[in-house]
């Protein structure tokens, strides 16, 4: 295996495995606020969070999703996400358009499997579109006026980012627009900023050290932006174990699953913790917000600058990752690595 293809599977360890920590609480975590989600934790006796979340009964937290219930990583639309982000690359490479992704969305991703941001823009692509749409045609209309929905600030883009920095290293210009194609169809603003960031820092990873990868990732946002500062505060907590508090006293208006609470959570979390991966996944799980979201991020940018992900973090699902797209069930961690490693070194 070469060196390319181990850092893709390094970074897909890192973003599946702290997108299963997250996975269990994110409802608990999203509905019944940061006190709530503590409470599991310390009555399960799981704090700090240093391993997969233990089960106790609780309505919001399914056990088969938590430690010993699984075999493979459950399905997620973060992994989802991440994977038609390959699907794309390998499609349409450097040529990317927003128009594919809608196509794309079209004819793999279940509506059943979005939420927010993603559903209203779906929504509007089968109200506009036209049957020949899904086929190749010009759709008729600009795919942009998707983003016009009340969710345009919220996490999806970002989530859907990290893939783009993975394929790019050295080139966080590129990455960050490869990420806006995609966000600008459901996203605007700060919802576009934080995937642009995201995959513009993942992609800087590969070729500098985090300080100097953050500020290239800075680059690419407007000055003055929501997100530009959310990751700037982030940064400046890092190292402080009130950091998931602070954070989300100041965002304390926001949804839970905006952009910029969550993306401040990220930096904060990989600054306090670029020695230690479960610390890293740990504490941003911890802190709440979207669990699994940020668990996600924070493990694939760790992965991308920190080395191995410890054993014990990816032997619980055996190197199987469950999809739920069309024609898309399950695929084996090689086969991720693989195909990654093949688009990185074909772009």
């Amino acid at each position: 295996m070469g060196g390319l293809e181990i850092r893709m599977r390094r970074a897909w360890q890192g973003r599946i495995s702290g997108c299963q920590l997250g996975k269990p609480v994110e409802i608990l975590s999203i509905l019944r606020g940061h006190d709530a989600l503590a409470a599991y934790l310390r009555e399960a006796g799981a704090l700090p969070l240093r391993d997969y979340v233990a089960h106790r009964e609780h309505p919001d937290v399914r056990g088969d999703w938590c430690r010993g219930g699984f075999a493979r990583s459950e399905p997620d639309d973060d992994v989802n996400y991440s994977f038609l982000a390959l699907l794309m690359l390998e499609q349409f490479g450097l040529g990317l358009t927003t128009e594919d992704v809608a196509r794309t969305w079209l004819r793999l991703l279940p509506v059943g499997q979005t939420y927010t941001a993603e559903r209203a823009a779906y929504g509007t692509l089968l109200a506009r579109g036209h049957e020949r749409f899904p086929d190749g045609h010009a759709p008729g209309f600009d795919v942009t006026e998707c983003a016009d929905n009340r969710y345009s600030e919220w996490i999806g883009a970002q989530i859907r980012a990290d893939v783009y920095g993975w394929v790019t290293p050295g080139r966080p210009a590129l990455a960050a627009d490869l990420a806006r194609r995609d966000a600008m169809l459901s996203h605007r603003g700060d919802g576009v900023h934080g995937a642009a960031f995201v995959a513009a820092f993942g992609a800087a990873l590969g070729t500098h050290a985090p300080d100097a990868a953050f500020t290239l990732a800075l680059d690419e946002l407007p000055e003055g932006s929501g997100a530009a500062e959310a990751a700037r505060y982030g940064r400046s907590l890092a190292g402080r174990a009130d950091g998931g508090a602070a954070i989300r006293e100041r965002y304390r208006a926001l949804s839970p699953v905006h952009t910029i609470n969550n993306l401040a959570l990220v930096v904060w979390a990989l600054f306090s913790h670029l020695d230690d991966f479960g610390a890293a996944i740990g504490d941003v799980v911890a802190a709440g917000l979207d669990t699994d979201c940020n668990g996600a991020t924070v493990g694939a940018l760790w992965a991308l600058q920190g080395g191995d992900v410890p054993e014990r973090w990816t032997a619980p699902w055996n190197a199987r990752v469950g999809l739920s797209l069309a024609g898309h069930d399950e695929i084996s961690l090689d086969a991720l690595a693989a195909r990654t490693a093949a688009v990185a070194a074909r772009l």
